[in-house]
């Protein structure tokens, strides 16, 4: 479909210049007919009336003559229309509409579609060019993407953080999917960062299933940060589709920064580079690895006021060497190997002078419950002292990695600034 805007010449004139003109083989060129070719020439694929078109197809504009005004992407679901449609009860709900930005070149005659598009949708295109003289040309192109097929479609399973949750200056975003990706680049491609201050940062992958984003290093405090995940339409795998895309708003509070050499049995805690506290500890014996209390870059996970500590959820089953069960007060959880800050008035004699725990950091109850209070997920803590080190994916310790390690690890190898540019890549199909 394609409309242009242009004045006309006065019909009674034209007539008259047709009377009066000598004859010739040609037929002369009305004013109508002169300014139908006027305006720039759009185009836009995909083509209209196409079907089935597969949802990584990127979207193009492009202007012969004149330079692009205005691009817009209007997404429905089909089904959605359809309800809408036959829906006569009052308040019946409109078809959700998603709307696509994109990448306008230096020139201004090329336009590309930034992020895919919604499988199963019924998609409008609409593209204006306006060429120096002020001729306008606008053009419009509706087809379809095909939909996803049962068992391949990839869909979100759970974030850390969750929208509204207020965290620590070390909380990454964690992103858990259903199915295994493989298009990895694209995938990390399609979910974007922003925040208030801006940073760099990346992905790595725990797992096909786990994708994790940290900053070089820790957030600024007390700002704003959002995650927009476009993932409708990004092939993950062969076949596999995403189909929603989502937003993920979240806070970041003060800076709460924790450290402990544990040979001096004993824990720092600063908030905003002001200390804080001083607490008296108990760490790990050390006469085996289990009760060994890593060393590393740690952060704060969950907490519980009263929690069952069992060593068999770290693989020490009962009548095993080392194994114990106790109920513990005022845990915080800062690994995936059992590690926690707890109170353990039963370890009064040692704290601040020993270490005789099962690898935990033991408190006494007032300093236990003041950490548990305080603590937000992902505050930080700086662990030294010991001949076990944290492993990268024990828990969140992702801070393990170095920042040109933690780059090396991401599928594009790019950092991707959080200042609302975009990603560092494409999130397109190859070839498309």
């Amino acid at each position: 479909m394609k409309r242009r805007a242009h004045s006309r010449g006065a019909l009674a004139m034209a007539v008259l210049v047709l009377l009066t003109a000598c004859s010739t083989d040609e037929e002369p060129e009305t004013d109508e007919q002169a300014t139908e070719e006027a305006g720039p020439e759009v185009t836009i694929t995909p083509e209209p009336g196409a079907t089935e078109i597969a949802p990584n197809t990127p979207v193009r504009v492009a202007a012969e003559g004149g330079t692009i005004t205005d691009v817009r992407i209007d997404q429905v679901d089909p089904s959605e229309a359809s309800e809408a449609g036959d829906g006569e009860a009052e308040g019946a709900e409109e078809p959700t509409v998603h709307d696509v930005t994109g990448t306008l070149n230096e020139a201004e005659d090329a336009w590309v579609a930034d992020w895919n598009l919604h499988p199963g949708s019924a998609i409008t295109v609409t593209a204006t060019a306006t060429d120096a003289e002020g001729e306008e040309t606008e053009v419009v192109s509706e087809f379809t993407t095909q939909d996803t097929t049962e068992g391949q479609s990839l869909e979100l399973v759970s974030n850390f953080p969750t929208s509204g949750q207020t965290v620590g200056v070390g909380m990454p975003v964690i992103i858990n999917f259903d199915l295994p990706v493989t298009n990895k680049e694209q995938v990390e491609n399609s979910m974007e960062v922003i925040s208030e201050e801006e940073a760099q940062g990346a992905w790595n992958w725990v797992s096909d299933q786990m994708a994790v984003f940290r900053p070089e290093e820790y957030w600024e405090p007390y700002q704003e940060i959002a995650v927009d995940l476009h993932l409708a339409g990004v092939e993950a795998s062969d076949g596999v589709f995403g189909v929603s895309d989502h937003r993920i708003e979240f806070e970041v509070g003060r800076e709460m920064i924790s450290t402990m050499h544990v040979p001096d049995h004993e824990m720092e805690v600063s908030v905003d580079g002001e200390n804080v506290r001083t607490i008296p500890v108990s760490n790990g014996a050390a006469d085996e690895r289990f009760n060994t209390t890593t060393s590393g870059v740690h952060l704060t996970m969950e907490k519980y006021e009263s929690l069952v500590m069992d060593s068999a959820t770290v693989g020490i089953e009962e009548g095993e060497p080392g194994h114990y069960r106790l109920d513990v007060d005022w845990a915080v959880r800062t690994s995936n190997s059992g590690e926690f800050s707890h109170a353990a008035p039963w370890n009064a004699g040692n704290l601040g002078s020993a270490n005789t725990s099962n690898g935990c950091t033991n408190m006494t109850v007032e300093d236990a419950r003041w950490f548990h209070d305080e603590s937000l997920m992902g505050d930080v803590l700086e662990t030294t002292g010991t001949d076990r080190e944290l492993e990268w994916d024990n828990g969140w310790g992702f801070y393990q990695r170095s920042w040109e390690e933690w780059l090396e690890q991401s599928a594009t190898g790019e950092p991707q600034g959080t200042d609302g540019s975009g990603t560092p890549g494409d999130v397109h199909g190859e070839d498309l």
